[in-house]
Formats: C-alpha cells, structure tokens, sequence
C-alpha cells in the first residue's frame, strides 16, 4: 500500500513547499531565506570537508556561490541603493571569489571567514524587520486609532 522512502519524491515535495511558500512571503523574508541558504551551504560544505566528501563539498559551496551571485547581488537596486547596494555588492562579490578560492584549496578556514563576514548582515537584515514591527505596534496614532491619554 505505501511505498519505500524515496529521495526524489521527498525532494519534489520539499521543492513545491518552497515554491509555494514564495508566492505568499514578502521580499524581507525572501532576502532572510537567501542569506540562511548561503550559511547553510557553507556550513554543509564545511561538514562535508572534514568528512572528506569532495561531492558534497563541491555542490555546497556551488550553492552558495549561486545564492549569492543569483540571489543576493541581483536583488541590489543599484540605481536608489547608493552606497549600501554598492558595498553590499563587493560584500557579495569578494564572498564568491573566497569560496571559489576556499573549493579549490580545500580550505575551511576560508569557509569560515565568509560566514562571519555574512552572519552579521543577515542578523542586521533580519533586525531591520523586528525593529519595524516593534516601532509599528509603539504608535498606535500611526493606525488610524484613537489615542487616549491620561492625565
């Protein structure tokens, strides 16, 4: 009656939940999943280093590099972003030349040095949206809603 566990079919599940939770995320959540996408193919590269699976290794940091050239830089407005979209953008960039440098050389501590340049700017980006909710539930005026005060 049931079958087998199948990789494939978990796989293609797994992809039609992304795509539909996609359609139904704003942009702040979209750019929050590309950055855990690019820290979690760095962190499996890394495991998959030590375990010495050159595969693994190789399709992770692959991964990463694609999050970050197809992701990440295209999603910068580099006309109205000015400065920031253009820093983000050597950010990127520079991240992309180390793990192509870190994936030839077999080099962790590489690996490690682009997670922490790009755990800080995902923890930012992921604050910029908890400081927005906090300030937007802080002013009720802001609203529409009546505001009381005592005296």
């Amino acid at each position: 009656m049931f079958s087998a566990y199948s990789p494939r079919a978990a796989n293609a599940y797994q992809r039609i939940n992304v795509e539909t939770s996609m359609h139904t995320m704003d942009q702040h959540q979209l750019v929050s999943l590309l950055y855990e996408g690019v820290l979690n193919s760095i962190a499996t590269a890394r495991g998959a280093l030590a375990r010495g699976d050159v595969l693994a290794k190789v399709n992770a940091i692959s991964k990463a590099v694609r999050i970050l050239e197809e992701g990440l830089s295209t999603s910068l407005d580099k006309v109205d972003g000015g400065e920031l979209a253009e820093n983000l953008g050597a950010l990127y960039d520079y991240c992309m030349r180390r793990l192509i440098l870190a994936n030839a050389r077999n080099d962790d501590a590489i690996m490690q040095e682009v997670m922490r340049l790009i755990e800080p700017v995902a923890q930012g980006w992921n604050e910029i949206k908890k400081t927005g909710t906090a300030a937007s539930s802080d002013a009720p005026a802001a609203t529409g809603q009546p505001v009381l005060v005592e005296a």
